[in-house]
């Protein structure tokens, strides 16, 4: 990701008044899916695979099944009315509709993403998932949509600016995410603090139970400029990775259509439409949506 989206994103959330919603009761919007027992590992999973439903089956049944995050504003959350929104959820309608069916929510914690799949719990899983070669060997990624990086946010009073300002201290993570990844190969002396679920992880980061938090830098840009006393001083760690849909190993049927979908899509410039509804008014006019968005499944567009 080029380093001007950062800059601009610093200044949006400087300039910027409105505040995205973080709402974390779902009891009423749809069944969840609970991390394994042994999630401290990145998508892990003990469930034996399950058949994966056809596409005929999928249409016959009227729905299709998409694993999404319901506390991950403003990507996949639920908001004030109850419903789920965000920049994710909105491709699910797309990909449901393209079916001629509805889309049936799930919502699901980091690690259990790659679960879900394989217990054949939901056809699709659509959470803000960055593919990784780990990832790739349990599931079938299809072609990207987004672009991402690791951030960094802490309290203003304390503001960590450099990985190395975290030695002898405690990072705040959700368990299976790259984030978890990322800092246990690379920085084994940074005490980590894992949680479930993001809305969890961010409370902690509230209640001083850490002194930072790392997940990607568009979602801790967001959730700073919600939570005030809070700043991203690391906008971009690692390797710049891909976001993209996930279905069960071996379902080519299904991904084939995703693949398909996200083409047609993008000569619609559906993403960037996307970005304009649910990341725009989050991130400010000062973004270049071609630092985030991919269109086509093309990382050149």
């Amino acid at each position: 990701m080029s380093s001007s989206i950062f800059k601009q994103l610093g200044r949006a959330i400087a300039a910027a008044g409105a505040a995205v919603m973080m709402v974390t009761a779902v009891a009423a919007c749809g069944p969840s899916a609970s991390t394994p027992s042994e999630a401290g590992s990145s998508d892990t999973s003990n469930t034996t695979t399950a058949k994966a439903r056809t596409l005929d089956e999928i249409k016959k049944s009227g729905e299709l099944r998409i694993a999404v995050f319901s506390d991950k504003a403003p990507f996949g959350y639920v908001d004030q009315d109850g419903k789920y929104a965000g920049y994710d959820i909105e491709f699910a309608e797309a990909l449901a509709k393209g079916l001629g069916v509805k889309p049936a929510y799930t919502s699901v914690d980091p690690a259990a993403r790659v679960d879900v799949l394989a217990s054949n719990k939901v056809d699709v899983t659509l959470a803000n998932f960055t593919e990784t070669p780990e990832r790739a060997e349990k599931v079938d990624f299809s072609k990207p949509y987004m672009k991402v990086s690791l951030g960094i946010v802490s309290p203003e009073s304390n503001e960590i600016t450099d990985v190395s300002q975290l030695k002898g201290k405690t990072l705040i993570v959700a368990k299976g995410t790259t984030a978890e990844t990322y800092f246990e190969k690379n920085h084994p002396e940074i005490k980590l603090q894992k949680y479930d679920q993001y809305a969890d992880a961010y409370n902690a980061l509230l209640d001083g139970r850490g002194d930072a938090m790392s997940t990607d830098n568009t979602e801790v840009l967001a959730w700073a400029k919600a939570n005030k006393g809070f700043k991203v001083g690391v906008t971009d760690i690692g390797d710049v990775d891909v976001i993209a849909a996930a279905v069960q190993k071996g379902n080519t049927q299904l991904l084939d259509y995703i693949n398909d979908e996200i083409v047609k899509l993008g000569k619609e410039n559906f993403f960037h439409k996307d970005f304009e509804k649910t990341l725009k008014p989050v991130y400010g006019d000062e973004v270049n949506p071609d630092d985030i968005v991919v269109e086509s499944g093309e990382l050149d567009k």
